[in-house]
């Protein structure tokens, strides 16, 4: 029987070694800061309004989710994720979680239309805006995918 040797750690030594491996990204400046808050914004503005008129059912919509052979009562299931999606995203403690859950979110519609071999370039766009405003305004981001010249 092998016997494998256990090291206690104090709690002192757990946190200065965590301390050593903590990431930092240099402080970003106020100016990017807005930048990626307008280029997060937009693309959520987009994505609310899209939400608000899957609650609404224009005639419009419903011809549109027809034609992409999504049945017309899946839509206010699909608006209250859209909307909650974008709600966690725009929450910035949570706004990582949010990127991904819309990200997520976008690839069916980029899926949707792919399939149907029509442009999905918007759904995409989106996204990277989404990505890009998230990179610019997140230090977090920053420090996990730096950019190096």
């Amino acid at each position: 029987m092998r016997l494998v040797r256990q090291t206690l750690f104090t709690r002192d030594q757990l946190e200065d070694s965590a301390m050593e491996s903590n990431i930092q990204a240099p402080p970003i400046p106020k100016k990017v800061i807005w930048i990626g808050w307008i280029l997060s914004v937009l693309p959520a503005l987009m994505l609310l309004v899209s939400a608000s008129v899957k609650f609404m059912q224009p005639p419009e919509v419903v011809k549109v989710f027809a034609h992409l052979g999504i049945d017309v009562r899946l839509l206010l299931g699909l608006g209250i994720l859209e909307l909650s999606c974008v709600v966690v995203y725009l929450i910035p403690r949570t706004s990582v979680l949010g990127a991904i859950l819309v990200t997520g979110y976008l690839g069916g519609a980029i899926c949707a239309y792919m399939r149907l071999g029509e442009a999905f370039f918007l759904p995409l766009i989106i996204g990277v805006l989404i990505w890009g405003g998230l990179f610019l305004r997140d230090t977090r981001l920053r420090a996990l995918l730096p950019l190096r010249s």
